[in-house]
């Protein structure tokens, strides 16, 4: 049977709708076709449109909706409409990509305790599996570290002998996020645990699951979290500094969080994920297995270094995501989006649709991070365990 093509609508305009783009022209051997754009700015919608050479604009989520050309929706948007998004484009017969975290708690941080907001997230998020599965849609989950080189061959490689996955260390860390949205708990349902955690969570849990289906059958589970969090940003000594290089301005969500994980074979997963780290993006992933160690440095990496005695020797050549400097020594990535596993992930997204199979990035994992993110809010609010194994 011939591949079914695909027809692409983008809702939202931003950082993450012009990689994808990028990216989905990157995708070889299938029928790809981005016809268009809508956003909540009109102007930047057409701005969009022209840079990316998209062949049409929508002045509504509605109006895109009503292509009947369009077979695949990518939701590149704030946090909080995720959920109500991916319900209304599921009506409407649509395929769905949407970015990470899947759906969370949206309001003022103070409006309810850590496990009200629990609750409301999960039941958010089992609202989006049940709606993909009436209506009989694909739903692909926008977890780059999945999709990351290193993670696939690091899948691999312990898959060869009888492997256990004993303890993963990871973390996501830079010097804070640039967006409005994400300083506010009610557009990103969470701080960095939320935001930046929900990496390392997605790509220890893929590990975890993997192991399990090809050991067993079944994926290997998460049953408890500890965590901590902290505005480190806060501190009177950091405040009080004349010149800042790391990002302020947090409203109500954290700057800094850890969580240790345990699973239902009692191996375990250390993450930490913060704004108030210089130096470049760090995105780091180490599996400690009975046979084996594997150590994934998606960024930085050593595939190439450059160096220069001064800023503004290099111009404005891109080095990598986050970092405050060009001069003297620096990791340098050639291809970062491919590092990242960006292009890995549309193209496996875009097959599965084309041939109506699951993605590896699935609306259930995103449910699963989802649900130990915030499990470990409530661990870090009452300073005991929790207990996930109920909602896994």
């Amino acid at each position: 049977m011939p591949a079914q093509p695909i027809v692409i609508g983008l809702i939202g305009a931003g950082f993450a709708a012009s990689f994808h783009v990028e990216n989905y022209r990157r995708v070889p051997g299938l029928d790809i076709r981005i016809k268009g754009v809508t956003s909540q700015n009109p102007h930047r919608t057409a701005e969009f449109a022209r840079k990316h050479q998209l062949e049409q604009t929508y002045a509504s989520v509605e109006a895109l909706l009503a292509d009947p050309e369009i077979n695949l929706v990518d939701l590149c948007i704030p946090n909080y409409l995720h959920h109500p998004l991916t319900l209304q484009a599921a009506a409407a017969g649509k395929n769905i990509v949407c970015e990470k975290p899947l759906t969370g708690y949206f309001a003022a941080a103070n409006s309810a305790d850590r496990h009200q907001m629990f609750e409301r997230a999960l039941k958010n998020a089992d609202e989006m599996v049940r709606s993909i599965a009436q209506n009989k849609v694909a739903f692909c989950y926008g977890e780059n570290w999945v999709y990351a080189p290193s993670i696939q061959k690091a899948d691999h490689a312990l898959a060869q002998s009888d492997n256990t996955i004993l303890r993963i260390v990871a973390e996501e860390c830079h010097s804070g996020t640039h967006s409005p949205y994400a300083k506010e708990w009610r557009y990103s349902g969470g701080g960095a645990l939320f935001n930046k955690g929900c990496h390392p969570v997605g790509a220890a849990l893929y590990l975890k699951y993997s192991e399990g289906l090809r050991k067993k059958g079944k994926p290997i589970k998460p049953t408890s979290v500890v965590a901590e969090v902290a505005n480190l940003t806060r501190s009177e000594s950091f405040v009080s500094e004349d010149e800042k290089w790391i990002q302020t301005g947090w409203k109500d969500c954290e700057d800094w969080g850890s969580m240790l994980l345990q699973f239902e074979d009692d191996s375990v997963a250390q993450l930490t994920a913060a704004d108030i780290v210089l130096g470049g993006i760090q995105n780091l992933l180490t599996a400690y297995a009975s046979k084996a160690v594997v150590q994934c440095n998606i960024n930085p990496n050593t595939g190439m270094l450059t160096y220069a005695p001064a800023d503004r020797l290099l111009g404005d050549e891109y080095i990598r995501e986050k970092l405050e400097t060009r001069a003297g020594w620096q990791f340098t990535n050639p291809d970062e989006d491919w590092m990242n596993g960006f292009p890995h992930e549309l193209q496996d997204f875009c097959e599965a649709i084309a041939h109506g199979r699951a993605p590896k990035s699935t609306i259930e994992l995103g449910r699963d991070v989802m649900a130990v993110c915030y499990g470990a809010y409530v661990a870090a609010a009452s300073g005991r365990r929790f207990d996930l194994s109920e909602w896994m």
